[in-house]
């Protein structure tokens, strides 16, 4: 029996299996499973503890997300109305200003009509000048003639003009 290999390997378990519990090894795996699953256990409480706050977090980002939303909203309609009245003012100054420049037009237009008129008469004093000198000159001769003449063109040309 003690040369059998069977005995030694028998021998062996018993004697590593005393040491063992002597060494109280499963009291110690147990307290390390122990401590492992109290530190998983805090990992959890840790993880649902920073969810929790993460998820606070994402709540109030997105009240400041749909403020800023609004707020960016409420920027375009007032950028809006703005430039609907600065439209609005741009078009009554347009306006404005073609009516003057058009009332600046009538005004030149009936100044040139008036100095064409001017000039029509005053051409056509000239010409009836010119004309009764003329006829004056070829009827009446000698001294007389030449008074006639510059009278009646001094006349003509103070009640045409």
């Amino acid at each position: 029996m003690f040369h059998e290999p069977e005995f030694w390997v028998a021998v062996s378990f018993v004697v590593f299996v005393g040491l063992i519990l002597y060494l109280k090894v499963p009291a110690m795996v147990a307290k390390a499973l122990d401590a492992r699953a109290e530190a998983i256990r805090k990992d959890i409480e840790e993880a649902a503890r920073l969810r929790e706050e993460a998820q606070k977090l994402l709540a109030r980002y997105e009240t400041k997300r749909k403020q800023a939303e609004k707020e960016a909203e409420e920027i375009i309609n007032t950028a809006k109305q703005e430039a609907e009245a600065v439209a609005a003012e741009m078009r009554r100054k347009f306006e404005e200003m073609i009516a003057r420049k058009s009332a600046s037009a009538d005004e030149k237009i009936k100044q040139a009509s008036l100095h064409a008129v001017k000039e029509i008469r005053a051409r056509a004093a000239d010409l009836s000048v010119a004309a009764a000198e003329d006829i004056l000159s070829t009827s009446i001769k000698g001294a007389a003639a030449t008074k006639l003449i510059d009278e009646s063109v001094d006349a003509i040309k103070t009640k045409l003009h």
